[in-house]
């Protein structure tokens, strides 16, 4: 069956929206192919944060330059791809996407992990050193074992109510993702609340379990990729130690910390998608922590 095509609603350059169905499971893809000088750079797979459709990273790859590939996709259970019949282990969701970029016939490429996808952006770093040549880690952290969240954050992340409810996401904004949200929360709905979103409950508990007991931090010292570590000073999800953690832990790392909270790199993503591009561009003979 020939893959539908349309674009991605808001972006600036046609994307190729299509299903896919991956090792028996539908998954929903959106893939940028390049133009330019820079079409023969491995494109950028985006791991989004819990509960998150594909739309929701338009802001994103809109900063990105046209040269850019870029591959999002919708974590089973979420937007348009079809809840998995049994939750997963994040092991096994990483090797599932790995299987994915295969069969959109890319075998080198570089990840993006935003929040929750920064866990599977890790895992999938581990997992297959020889696929993924650089690592971008934005406002994440090191799942089970790490500096966590004030218990009222936490217990706001619990549900899927944020991605259901305009009224109630604005009111608890704030708290939740700090920086501009704290003075313009107005913004933070039509992010969350994107046409197509949608998704299940058990989708969302899909993602959480996923993490249960999980951490990177025994193996980050193990990651051979060049990594830019991203964290906002004002980030009421993941501390900024952490962050920081990452940075000390990983051989060859850089470390970002920008002024914001949770969704800078989609609500001020023209000031800090160059830092990106920048990283996945420059060439790094020995690795620097700063």
């Amino acid at each position: 069956m020939a893959p539908e095509q349309r674009a991605v609603e808001g972006t600036t350059s046609p994307d190729a929206m299509r299903t896919l169905r991956v090792r028996g499971l539908p998954v929903r893809v959106s893939v940028r192919r390049p133009r330019g000088q820079l079409a023969t750079e491995p494109p950028l797979l985006l791991c989004n944060g819990i509960g998150a459709s594909l739309e929701m990273l338009q802001p994103l790859v809109d900063a990105l330059g046209p040269g850019r590939g870029v591959v999002r996709f919708d974590v089973p259970g979420v937007g348009g791809s079809p809840a998995p019949p049994l939750p997963y282990p994040i092991a096994g969701l990483a090797s599932w996407v790995g299987a994915m970029m295969r069969r959109l016939g890319y075998e080198r490429f570089d990840v993006l992990g935003l929040s929750w996808g920064g866990g599977l952006a890790q895992q999938l770093a581990l997992q297959t050193p020889w696929r993924v040549r650089r690592l971008v880690l934005v406002a994440t952290g090191t799942g089970s074992m790490m500096i966590p969240a004030h218990p009222r954050v936490l217990s706001k992340m619990a549900s899927p109510h944020r991605y259901r409810d305009s009224a109630y996401v604005t009111r608890v904004a704030a708290d939740l993702y700090g920086g501009s949200a704290r003075t313009n929360p107005e913004a933070v709905p039509p992010l969350l609340h994107q046409p197509g979103a949608g998704g299940s409950n058990f989708g969302y508990y899909c993602q959480l379990l996923s993490m249960a007991g999980w951490s990177s931090l025994p193996f980050l010292s193990l990651l051979s990729q060049p990594t830019l570590i991203m964290g906002g000073d004002d980030d009421p999800i993941i501390p900024t130690i952490n962050p920081r953690i990452q940075a000390c832990l990983i051989p060859d790392a850089q470390l970002h910390i920008y002024r914001g909270g949770h969704l800078s790199i989609l609500t001020e993503a023209d000031e800090l998608v160059p830092a990106v591009e920048h990283f996945l561009r420059e060439e790094m003979d020995t690795g620097s922590t700063t």
